[in-house]
């Protein structure tokens, strides 16, 4: 008898049945669908409503304001706002995928609505529309066709990146019959693809073109292509439906219809039939038989989805849609199939009757595939209680059946959880199993969320292992917009209790949210519980909390931040403040330092002065003088300045008694400095500046010039060593032997002769060499003297005198390429080891 009731409202198409469950009985009160414009949404979605201003306002029946106003799909009124009408007459509105409102007017402005029917934002199609107003248009998914009094054509192919793009031009005459858009993802070009119904043929317009289809089919009065733009579906003037191929080159279906008036709507149900619908009569045709009709005493309106159409009506919300296979074999009348008799089965168990152990016997080898039918069956079923028992009987049949994957049943149990919970009427989002699947449970979540249906948007989360991190964040926001009357405390309490729900979530995303809605205090409170200073810092600058990001950075030890916070406090701050700030916290005040030194000698100069670090100032001056030295252009001209930055460095030294060497060292500097350059002015020879005073004294005798050098010796207190050293190498390069000889008799030479013999020995001169060896007292020197110009026996008679063993062998090693030196050597060894011995 169940199977008789359930299969009693079904219509039989063919060899096809279809069945349409009633959805809701509508909530709204007074909303009548001839005298509005409606916009339905796919999956389910909400309806949109604004009453047509081509229609006459009854006297005292409503309000003369209009408004648009936002419904569920059971009727129930969720936000209605003032339609204003700046843009003319509204010619269309559709939902977008992503669930917002587009509404175009007269002059080609498209306002964008949000659910809660508040204006997002609007834009403009251009130019051709303001002065040729739009009076036809047709969307899609994200994208709309608009045509104009001047018959152009324009197309916004993505509402996300509106654009206006013109369609190649048809040069029509008149408004087509009829027109249908082939969505770019399905088109060949793919751009978009405009069917015209124009005279007797159909034409193919895209941005580059114009086509002629399906010449003489014509005149077409409507036209619909199929989900996925495979098939086209068309009523010709003459009172047939044709369903052919979107190239018009196949023909499906060719029916003769009883009325030769073009119907007010055509559409698809599902892939296998076409709906037509006239005043009273709704009829559904397929490919072969009779079409089945439906009779309505209330205006409908058709609303495609992927597996059928939701059919609004006045009073209800139906779901005409084809009856699945496992159903039809499990409740079809006179079924005796194994999902028949598993069904069957349960009900003489529920009855305690031994015929269900007879059913099972009899489904024995096919139980497998009878328990997957009735699992199937039980999620294209609205009704609750019919779920229940199909899965009851799945479940009764697997007890019996080893061979089946047992996860099944609690896969299906979870989807239809969800919707049965979606399907409730205060909720009103009846959408099927296969809706469902195609939409995915995260784009359900978000739907929720932006109905602001955050309790349940939660619990279905948290029952589908999904994160719920993005219903808390959403779910704050909103809570934060609406809350404004509620202290900053006790809000924040709220939030705080909701976010800790989520491990990680982010607590300056929300206060960020909370500073761009006004409530400051709220967002420093907020951005307080934030544990990443990568997200906390920033937004404590832009929320004017530069004390408390700068301890943050400091105290997180991350050097990247403390720039960030610093170069922030020091672009917004006067120079004397900033350096307040920082003086403070040594890390910023040691980068600060660190940077400016690099870049900013200037701006680190005020802050040293400001601190009172007079010295680094003066190193800082200094520092400047020789990077002066090191710009070639101005090599001369920058003799000037760079004195008195030295100048400058020596005063500032001079003010602490600890930096007295570093003033007396830059004092000598200037005044090496001006020596050197009128030196390069009297040689008119630019080699002495930046040169040390060893070195100046050494050019000045090569160059010849003993008075300057004798002045430079005596202005800086050159000591006699290093003063013979000097003029010592210096005549030895220059090669003049004769100098150096007299120069070594003036006096005897504080540094001895052996410096003599090592610039005579460098310059490649051993013959002046022989002059100075002999007066070097240490035996050792000696031997070591005459051993660097090659004199073997000389060398080895100084090193018998010093009696050293190791030098010996040192020497003899230097000689290892002389055999005769090696056997000098080799002979005074072996002497000395006798007279040790003896």
């Amino acid at each position: 008898m169940a199977g008789v009731s359930v299969a009693a409202e079904w219509q039989l198409l063919y060899n096809r049945y279809y069945r349409k469950p009633e959805l809701y009985q509508m909530e709204w009160k007074q909303v009548d669908l001839t005298r509005n414009k409606i916009a339905c949404a796919p999956f389910a979605g909400p309806i949109a409503a604004i009453r047509d201003d081509a229609k006459i306002v009854h006297l005292y029946a409503e309000s003369a304001l209009r408004k648009l106003r936002i419904f569920t799909s059971s009727g129930r009124l969720t936000a209605e706002a003032v339609w204003r009408n700046p843009g003319g007459r509204l010619v269309g509105m559709s939902w977008t995928d992503d669930l917002t409102l587009a509404c175009i007017t007269q002059d080609g402005t498209v306002y964008s609505y949000s659910v809660h029917a508040k204006l997002l934002g609007t834009f403009s199609l251009g130019r051709e529309c303001f002065d040729n107003s739009v009076v036809d248009c047709l969307f899609w998914g994200n994208g709309v066709v608009c045509i104009t009094e001047a018959f152009e054509m324009l197309a916004v192919p993505d509402f996300k990146a509106p654009r206006a793009v013109k369609l190649a031009d048809c040069g029509l005459e008149e408004l087509p019959h009829c027109m249908a858009v082939i969505e770019p993802q399905y088109a060949k070009s793919g751009g978009v693809e405009v069917l015209l119904g124009i005279g007797d043929h159909v034409l193919l317009v895209d941005e580059g073109g114009i086509q002629t289809l399906a010449a003489g089919i014509g005149p077409l009065q409507k036209m619909v292509l199929s989900r996925k733009g495979e098939f086209v579906a068309s009523f010709t003037h003459d009172g047939r439906l044709l369903v052919m191929s979107s190239d018009f080159s196949k023909e499906f279906i060719d029916y003769t219809c009883e009325s030769a008036l073009p119907p007010d709507q055509l559409a698809w149900c599902g892939s296998d039939a076409v709906l037509l619908y006239w005043e009273d009569i709704l009829l559904m045709v397929g490919p072969h038989d009779e079409p089945v009709r439906y009779i309505y005493d209330e205006p409908i309106i058709l609303i495609p989805e992927c597996d059928g159409v939701r059919i609004l009506s006045n009073t209800t919300m139906e779901f005409l849609h084809r009856v699945p296979d496992s159903t039809v074999s499990i409740f079809g009348i006179g079924s005796i199939s194994p999902p028949a008799l598993l069904y069957d089965a349960l009900e003489h168990f529920d009855r305690r009757s031994a015929k269900a152990a007879e059913n099972l016997k009899l489904i024995c080898s096919s139980l497998p595939e009878a328990v997957e039918s009735c699992i199937d069956a039980a999620g294209y079923e609205f009704d609750i209680s019919l779920q229940r028992t199909l899965l009851r009987a799945a479940s009764y049949g697997q007890a019996f059946s080893s061979h089946f994957r047992r996860d099944s049943v609690r896969e299906l149990c979870q989807m239809l959880r969800v919707l049965n919970a979606v399907r409730d009427v205060n909720i009103g989002i009846p959408l099927s199993l296969q809706q469902y699947k195609l939409l995915t449970p995260s784009v359900l979540i978000n739907r929720l969320i932006n109905a602001h249906k955050h309790l349940l948007a939660l619990r279905l989360s948290e029952y589908l292992g999904l994160s719920q991190e993005v219903v808390i964040m959403h779910w704050t926001c909103t809570k934060i917009s609406a809350s404004a009357m509620i202290p900053d405390a006790t809000l924040l309490q709220s939030l705080l209790d909701k976010l800790k729900i989520c491990k990680g979530i982010s607590y300056a995303a929300v206060a960020a949210h909370a500073d761009k809605s006004g409530r400051r205090k709220l967002a420093s409170m907020l951005v307080e519980h934030e544990p990443r200073s990568s997200k906390q810092i920033p937004l404590l600058l832009s929320i004017g909390e530069e004390h408390s990001a700068l301890v943050k950075a400091t105290e997180s030890g991350d050097t990247d931040l403390v720039y960030l916070v610093m170069f922030h406090i020091w672009k917004k701050r006067p120079p004397m403040e900033f350096f307040s700030t920082i003086q403070t916290r040594p890390l910023a005040r040691d980068l600060f330092i660190k940077y400016a030194r690099c870049y900013k000698h200037e701006f680190l100069k005020d802050f040293f002065l400001s601190t009172g670090q007079l010295q680094e100032v003066a190193y800082l001056l200094w520092k400047e003088s020789w990077e002066l030295a090191k710009e070639p252009r101005a090599k001369g001209s920058s003799f000037g300045p760079r004195i008195k930055l030295i100048e400058k460095a020596s005063n500032l030294f001079a003010e602490s008694r600890e930096h007295m060497f570093e003033s007396k060292a830059a004092e000598e500097h200037a005044k090496l400095l001006r020596i050197q350059r009128e030196l390069e002015i009297t040689t008119k020879q630019a080699i002495f500046l930046d040169s040390s005073v060893s070195d100046t004294i050494r050019t000045c005798i090569v160059l010849g010039n003993h008075r300057a050098a004798n002045k430079v010796r005596a202005e800086f207190k050159v000591s006699d060593k290093r003063w013979y050293w000097l003029k010592c190498f210096a005549l030895a390069t220059i090669q003049d032997w004769d100098a150096l000889e007299k120069f070594s008799r003036e006096k005897r030479p504080p540094i001895g002769y052996r410096p003599f013999v090592e610039a005579c020995v460098d310059a490649g001169e051993k013959a002046e060499a022989l002059k100075y060896i002999p007066k070097l007292s240490d035996p050792s020197e000696r031997a070591e003297a005459y051993a660097k110009i090659g004199m073997a026996k000389e060398a080895a008679d100084a090193a018998s005198q010093s009696k050293d063993s190791e030098l010996l062998a040192r020497l003899r090693e230097s000689f290892s390429q002389n055999a005769r030196g090696s056997s000098i050597f080799d002979t005074l060894r072996d002497r000395l080891s006798f007279q040790a011995l003896s």
